[in-house]
């Protein structure tokens, strides 16, 4: 069985990749933004776009199979809900892991700069400013 080492990226998930290209148009994005403030219906979606129906449900049948949008029923209107799950998901694959690896990155160069800066004596500073 070959185990995944830790130097090695795991493969990623299909289910990230489609979620992935949901987030590439900024037409979807734009919707998720809406839809993190309250659920609306599509007719709503479109009006507050400035595009028309049809475009929205494309992109809406995009966002629900990225599961990024879910949908309930209400007689025989559909209201579109945030489903925040595979955006946490990516956080936690791509931004999480490295968050700690960025701070201490900058934390080494806030301390290098500072020694840097701080090894310069009052001659030297007085030739470089002067």
């Amino acid at each position: 069985m070959n185990e995944p080492h830790d130097d090695e990226p795991p493969e990623e998930a299909p289910e990230l990749d489609r979620v992935w290209r949901a987030l590439a148009n900024p037409i979807r994005r734009r919707i998720l933004d809406l839809l993190r403030h309250r659920a609306r219906n599509t007719g709503a979606l479109a009006l507050a776009l400035g595009e028309n129906r049809f475009v929205v449900m494309q992109h809406l049948a995009l966002l629900r199979e990225a599961e990024l949008v879910l949908v309930e029923a209400r007689g025989r209107e559909r209201i579109n809900h945030l489903n925040p799950v595979p955006i946490q998901e990516i956080h936690a694959r791509w931004v999480g892991k490295y968050q700690g690896d960025w701070a201490q990155a900058l934390l080494g160069l806030k301390e290098t700069v500072e020694r840097g800066a701080g090894g310069l004596g009052a001659a030297d500073s007085e030739k470089q400013s002067g």
